[in-house]
């Protein structure tokens, strides 16, 4: 079944061909639409529980409402709420969702800064961005409504940085304009704030997805045929062998499983030659020992390690118990599972006391790369934030700089730092919910907070573990959705050998 849209006179009048025949469009009799609630319930069904779901502004609003109560979507708005639903009568407000309405945090929810916002975006742990355009193209171009509504000023809002989630990326809008215009287009006519990202488009008569070689039609509303839909659709379409009608019935979902036995379970996939973060911020108080001792009992070598130190406090101390030596990353070194560090203290600072890292690169047995305390932290940050690459004047001129691209602004010499990532990250937090959310104890926040979002697999090991809802979400400093798996820290367990 092929079929053709063709543009006629001045009037923009359409018609369409079906086998050999033609019909003018408006002497069909076109079926009810569907309205802009059954439009939210039918994108409700495209999400994934326990990734952040960013919704824009405009219709995408009224998708958290369309959610069965306890729902586990994590929706997030540009205001940074993660985690809400719109907001019971009565209650105080203290987050908005991305058309500045009041909403409710849910169980577990939190609250993100604006950079964090972003950067959760960027780093792709929005698993779905939904957006209102104006218009969609057939390669999946779209510009959105606000562009639309300020010609002259081209006021994209953040649709521009939800076209670039990583994970899948829904247009819900009118299939045409009020003028009877189509919305979804061979060609975008208005500037595109997103090319080539929009996977699935929901109108009110038909669910649409883009595909490598156009539009395929998949879903018509009740009462639509593939007819009525190709006749006031602006580009070429496909209908797909499965064509069914669209449904509105709410999907139950649940949360996966985050909490682990115990250490040895947390890292059973955690492979030989695997990069490597984990803390390691002077003493022990913010270093995972559990999972250090796990990790060296699981045995996987050939790691490359990045972390703030490679193993001092075993040689230094920072109040480790008279007799008692500290659990740190010189137990992995020793147990020749490191052929790399990434570090700012990959060696002791007293040469009478050398770490068991140090002693290992005097041998030839590891390697290392020296970064500047700062630049470590900004490159992971980097990292977790989809940042490529940045410039930074710390340690121009020096040894540090040599090989690296110079720049110069404002006159000032600037050395380009790289992005660092990890396969798996091992991090320590004091309490957590079952969701992932972490809350920090004192200085012990240091590394770990911004290492967290900087692997593609997150592993904690905290001291507390609560319900959702169990966590002040004013308090929370590493969201849940940076979390994959948690490890209650057993009481007895001190982290000194």
């Amino acid at each position: 079944m092929i079929f053709r849209v063709l543009e006629l006179n001045k009037s923009e009048f359409r018609s369409y061909r079906h086998g050999d025949w033609e019909q003018d469009v408006y002497t069909m009799t076109t079926p009810s639409r569907i309205d802009n609630n059954q439009m939210a319930q039918r994108v409700s069904q495209e999400l994934t529980p326990g990734r952040a779901v960013a919704l824009g502004p405009g219709l995408p609003g009224l998708v958290p409402g369309k959610m069965p109560p306890e729902s586990p979507i994590l929706f997030l708005s540009e205001g940074g709420a993660l985690g809400y639903q719109g907001a019971p009568s009565g209650q105080e407000l203290a987050a908005v969702d991305s058309s500045g309405q009041g909403v409710g945090l849910i169980p577990g929810g939190s609250i993100l800064s604006t950079i964090d916002v972003f950067a959760l975006i960027r780093g792709g742990y929005a698993d779905t961005a939904v957006l209102q355009p104006a218009q969609v193209s057939a390669q999946g171009d779209f510009s959105h409504w606000t562009t639309a509504a300020t010609p002259a000023l081209f006021s994209p809002g953040w649709a521009s940085d939800l076209a670039n989630a990583l994970g899948k990326v829904i247009a819900i809008l009118p299939h045409s304009r009020a003028d009877g215009n189509p919305n979804i287009v061979s060609q975008c006519t208005l500037p595109v704030d997103g090319p080539r990202c929009v996977g699935l488009i929901v109108t009110d008569v038909a669910v649409l997805k883009v595909g490598d070689e156009g539009l395929v039609l998949e879903e018509v509303a009740p009462g639509w045929k593939a007819d009525n839909v190709v006749a006031i659709t602006g580009a070429p379409l496909s209908v797909s062998p499965n064509l069914r009608e669209m449904s509105f019935e709410p999907v139950s979902a649940q949360l996966p499983n985050k909490v682990y036995s115990n250490g040895l379970a947390a890292i059973y996939d955690l492979p030989q030659g695997a990069t490597i973060m984990i803390d390691g911020f002077a003493g022990p108080g913010g270093m995972p020992s559990y999972l250090m001792v796990a990790l060296r009992d699981h045995g996987a070598g050939d790691l490359t390690l990045i972390s703030n130190t490679a193993g001092v406090a075993r040689v230094i101390g920072f109040g480790t118990p008279a007799g008692r030596l500290a659990i740190d990353h010189s137990i992995l070194v020793d147990n020749h599972q490191i052929k790399k560090a990434v570090a700012s203290f990959p060696v002791s600072p007293s040469p009478s006391r050398p770490s068991s890292f140090e002693l290992a690169l005097q041998r030839g047995e590891v390697e290392v790369e020296v970064v500047p305390q700062g630049t470590l932290a900004e490159r992971i940050r980097a990292g977790a934030a989809g940042v490529a690459a940045f410039y930074t004047p710390t340690a121009s001129g020096t040894q540090i700089a040599e090989g690296k691209e110079i720049r110069i602004f404002d006159g000032k010499e600037y050395i380009l730092e790289e992005a660092l990532r990890a396969d798996f990250c091992l991090i320590r937090g004091y309490k957590a919910d079952t969701l992932g959310n972490i809350v920090y104890k004192g200085t012990s926040r240091n590394f770990n907070s911004v290492m967290a979002p900087a692997a593609r697999t997150t592993i904690i090991e905290v001291e507390q573990l609560v319900e959702p809802g169990g966590l002040n979400p004013e308090e929370i400093v590493t969201p849940g959705v940076f979390i994959d798996r948690i490890v209650l820290r057993p009481p007895g367990f001190l982290g000194y050998e």
